[in-house]
């Protein structure tokens, strides 16, 4: 799964967040690793962000989003790390990471 997501136009802040990502609190890492994602990367042009994430087959997003409003630890990331970001112009009321489409793929052709 590729996921979209901008910060806010601020050279400290884009520091700061990245800064934040150098340094990931455990309990985030394992609640990751915990919902059956087996490989996360972010990468970031300027304000910019892309999220790729490779699950295996216990992975569900409702099982994610249930794990993430039980734990205290990642809605404080959650918090801090929304100081930082700032929702797609088109994203839905309350939506942070938009899902992508994959409209291209090399080993088709």
């Amino acid at each position: 799964y590729c996921f979209a997501l901008d910060l806010k136009e601020d050279a400290s802040l884009m520091a700061e967040y990245d800064a934040w990502h150098q340094r990931v609190w455990p309990e985030i890492s394992k609640s990751i690793g915990d919902a059956g994602i087996e490989s996360m990367e972010i990468y970031r042009v300027h304000t910019r962000l892309f999220m790729i994430m490779e699950v295996n087959e216990s992975f569900s997003f409702e099982k994610k989003d249930a794990q993430d409003k039980a734990s205290a630890k990642v809605q404080e990331w959650e918090t801090l790390m929304w100081n930082y970001q700032q929702a797609l112009p088109f994203a839905k009321p309350g939506e942070k990471w938009v899902r992508m489409d994959k409209i291209f793929d090399l080993r088709h052709f």
